[in-house]
Formats: C-alpha cells, sequence, structure tokens
C-alpha cells in the first residue's frame, strides 16, 4: 500500500496536537492528526472541560445553600448526581464535535488509530480498518500522558478512582479519601465536598495545592478546613485494604500509621507521560521519566521531530501545550518563533475558592537572589466582592526592589482564574510597578484588588 504524504503529521489530538494541526493548515502545510481515543484529548474529554462543568454545578448548589444571605429563598432543594454527570458529558461531547468542525473548515485529515513512527519520517497508524502508512518531513509527538497510579493504590474503578472514575462516578462518595492536593485532587475534593461527601485530603507535602505562595495555601486551606474538608499534611497513604463496600486506609502522619475507613478513594498523585509504543527510542528520542527531552523549542534532538505539551514536561497544563503547539506549526513553516517562558504561563485551580497564580512565589524569588517588595490586597476590602458575598480571598504581588519587575502574582478567592490574565499580560509586556499603578482599573470591580495590592507593595495601598 503506497504511503499517503504530508507535510506534518501530528500524534496525539489533544489541547496541543489539534492546535498544532490548524495553525500548521493555515499556514498552508498539508498536515494529518492522528488520535487513538477522542479529539481534543484528556483536557477537553476527561480534564478541564467535563471538571469545570462539574464544579459549576457543585458551585450554584452552594449559592442555592446561602440563598438566605442574599435575602432570597430556596426550599426543598437538592442534587441529582446522575444529571450533573451527564450535563458535564454532554458539555465534552459538544466541544469534541467542535474540534470536527474545526479539522473540516482547516482541511486537516483526521485519522482514528493508533500511531507508531516505524523511522525516519514514517508513521504507521493502527485503525479498524487496517494499517495505514503515513509520511512527513515533520511530525510533532503530542500523545499528553495519564495518571500516575502508585503500587498498591492502584484504581479499580469501585473502590479507588482516578480522575475518569471520579468524572462519572459508580455512585456519591459518603466517606471520600483523596490522595494528593494538586489541582486535580483539590478540585474533586471540593467538587464531592460541597455536595455533601465527608471529605479528607492527604497531601505528602508540607502543605495543600504545594506548588502555589505558601500564603495562598495557607488562606485556601483555612476555607476548605471551614467547609468541613480535613486536611492531612506531611502524611502518606502506604496501603489500602479493600472489603465490600469499604476500603481502610494506613496513613503515616507524624512518624505513627493511623487507620481510617472510607468507602471511596480518589488517586490523584501525579502524571505519567504517554510515551509507550511510538517507536521514540528507536529513532533516538531522549526520555527521562516517562517524558520527552526537549529544547525552548520543543525540538527533540532527533530532526524533524518535536514533543509538545505533557509528554514534553511540566508545567502540564492545556494552555501551554497550546501555545506551544502554534509555536512549532510556526517554525515547520518558516516563520520566526519566540520560545515559551514557563514563568509567564497562569496556573489555574477551579476549586472553592478558586486558586491563580503566574510567575515566583516569594519564596522562591528569594531563593533566585531577589530583594522582593510583597503587596497583599485581602477581598474584604474591596466593594464589589462584599456585595457579590465573596469577601473571602487575598491577591498578592511580588516586585523586585531594583527594577519593579512584576516576578510573580498569586490569588485565591471568587473568579480569580479570570482575573490572572491582567497580570499574565503585565509580564508579558515586562510591565513596572510604576506602570501597573498608574493603570485605570474600572469600579466597582473585582480587578480593582489587583491594583491595590501593587500599591500594597509600596505603602500606598488605598483601602485597607
Amino acid at each position: 500500500m503506497a504511503a499517503t504524504s504530508y507535510d506534518l503529521i501530528v500524534i496525539g489530538a489533544g489541547p496541543g496536537g489539534y492546535v498544532a494541526a490548524i495553525r500548521a493548515s493555515q499556514l498552508g502545510l498539508k498536515v494529518a492528526c492522528v488520535e487513538r481515543e477522542h479529539l481534543g484529548g484528556i483536557c477537553l474529554n476527561w480534564g478541564c472541560i467535563p471538571t469545570k462543568a462539574l464544579l459549576r454545578s457543585a458551585e450554584i448548589y452552594h449559592q442555592m445553600e446561602r440563598a438566605k444571605d442574599y435575602g432570597l429563598s430556596a426550599d426543598k432543594f437538592g442534587f441529582d448526581l446522575d444529571a450533573i454527570v451527564d450535563r458535564s458529558r454532554k458539555v465534552a461531547a459538544q466541544m469534541n464535535g467542535g474540534i470536527k468542525g474545526l479539522f473540516k473548515k482547516n482541511k486537516v485529515a483526521s485519522i482514528m488509530g493508533e500511531a507508531t513512527i516505524v523511522a525516519k519520517g514514517k508513521v504507521s497508524v493502527k485503525t479498524d480498518k487496517g494499517t495505514e502508512e503515513l509520511t512527513a518531513k515533520n511530525i510533532i509527538v503530542a500523545t499528553g500522558a495519564r495518571a500516575r497510579e502508585l503500587p498498591g493504590l492502584e484504581a479499580d474503578g469501585d473502590l479507588v478512582w482516578t480522575y475518569r472514575h471520579a468524572l462519572k462516578p459508580v455512585r456519591m462518595p459518603k466517606k471520600l479519601l483523596v490522595i494528593g492536593s494538586g489541582a486535580i485532587g483539590i478540585e474533586f475534593a471540593s467538587f464531592y465536598n460541597t455536595l455533601g461527601a465527608d471529605t479528607t485530603v492527604v497531601e505528602v507535602m508540607d502543605r495543600v495545592l504545594p506548588v502555589e505562595d505558601k500564603d495562598i495555601s495557607a488562606f485556601a486551606k483555612k476555607q476548605f478546613v471551614k467547609q468541613g474538608m480535613k486536611i492531612m499534611e506531611k502524611a502518606m497513604v502506604k496501603k489500602l485494604d479493600r472489603a465490600k463496600g469499604k476500603v481502610t486506609a494506613h496513613i503515616e502522619v507524624g512518624g505513627k500509621v493511623e487507620q481510617h475507613e472510607f468507602d471511596t478513594v480518589i488517586s490523584a498523585v501525579g502524571i505519567v507521560g504517554n510515551t509507550e509504543g511510538l517507536g521514540l527510542e528507536a529513532l533516538g528520542v531522549k526520555i527521562d521519566r516517562t517524558h520527552v527531552i526537549t529544547d525552548e523549542y520543543c525540538r527533540t534532538g532527533v530532526e524533524g521531530v518535536f514533543a509538545i505539551g505533557d509528554i514534553a514536561g511540566a508545567p502540564w497544563l492545556a494552555h501551554k501545550a497550546s501555545h506551544e503547539g502554534v509555536m512549532v506549526a510556526e517554525l515547520i513553516a518558516g516563520k520566526s518563533v519566540h520560545a515559551i517562558k514557563p514563568g509567564s504561563i497562569a496556573g489555574c485551580t477551579y476549586c472553592h475558592p478558586q486558586v491563580a497564580s503566574v510567575g515566583m512565589t516569594e519564596e522562591k524569588a528569594k531563593e533566585a537572589g531577589h530583594k522582593v517588595k510583597v503587596g497583599k490586597f485581602p477581598f474584604i476590602g474591596n466593594g464589589k466582592a462584599v456585595a457579590m458575598g465573596e469577601a473571602e480571598g487575598l491577591v498578592k504581588t511580588i516586585f523586585d526592589e531594583k527594577t519593579g519587575e512584576l516576578l510573580g502574582a498569586h490569588m485565591v478567592g471568587a473568579e480569580v482564574t479570570e482575573m490572572i490574565q491582567g497580570y499574565v499580560i503585565a509580564r508579558q509586556l515586562e510591565t513596572t510597578e510604576e506602570d501597573l499603578m498608574e493603570t485605570v482599573f474600572p469600579h466597582p470591580t473585582m480587578s480593582e484588588m489587583m491594583h491595590e495590592s501593587v500599591l500594597a507593595a509600596y505603602e500606598r495601598a488605598l483601602h485597607i
């Protein structure tokens, strides 16, 4: 069978792969995108999008519980978990269909199957109709990652779940253990806790949301505990004893092993890159702990082979993957490109309260040798936040004392995942504290807190 020839083959149709394919096609390249499971990848089908749909339902339920605070009455309300899950699956399906439409519009050949790079510039795809042979001068590997499973803590879909099981639960947990308090773990903990599950979170590091600034982690923890969550830090689940309808978790904390009983466990202990079966090692592509080693332009060191997104390492974020996809497509098309700066990529966590950050934490800035100026502004000082009934939150900004460079910005509270982009743009444009101070923020808005936090770093805050 003659091989079909392309300018570019993209392996994986997640937020990195499908965006790379579309951009390359826009630039006049003949493109094929191979996907083994779902267009949109984990993010769209089993991650970012459906989880936000679930969390939106939990957020509305939480507000219904607070109806009296707003002078409203909402009696005899409840929830239907199956209907909540069904809505989230419909949202994912709608977005999946949208990518099909985008591929068609942009003349990207979409091939469903499992790809292997059999030689330089040659890809073999196993489809349900047989094997297709493809050739291209350039190949982008965008195969993403999957949940890490620790020995003894493996998911079974009944008592022990990964994020996939948690998105399509077989029941509403009554007593839930969440292992890991990164974005995935804490979002599911927040969702199920809001709907009434007795929720315990175990974190091996010294604080929840360990990648966040210490002040933000501490504030978030206080809110989680207030909501009824039990938080165990510097703790490790050593083993799980499974019996009918229950799991006994052996948790090591403070040098002692405690036993706690749960009906459901969600394991969220990181991710593993999908590097298997692609033929990467045979090509000479270097892999370190399941992630492909690349330079700042996502080149693997093997001519014509690029890797983007989760498979290419941290930060493991959909928007980082998409931006890399565009960059590589433009590089292949001969355009002049800028390498992506990881420190300018925001992280957003959609627990309640929300958490968002960009750049260095205060601790990291000091470790890097910066003499810093730090500003903090509480939500309680903002009229819009108080009017919304969302007065629990904090904005923190970190500047280099000498240059006025915005080194980092960190927030916890309502709508901060939307607000963080202001600081992302500020970092991208290399804005100083003076520029931010002279910017006129509209009133009444939550964004005024961003201005006040900058002012606070220079002892000029007006509302605290």
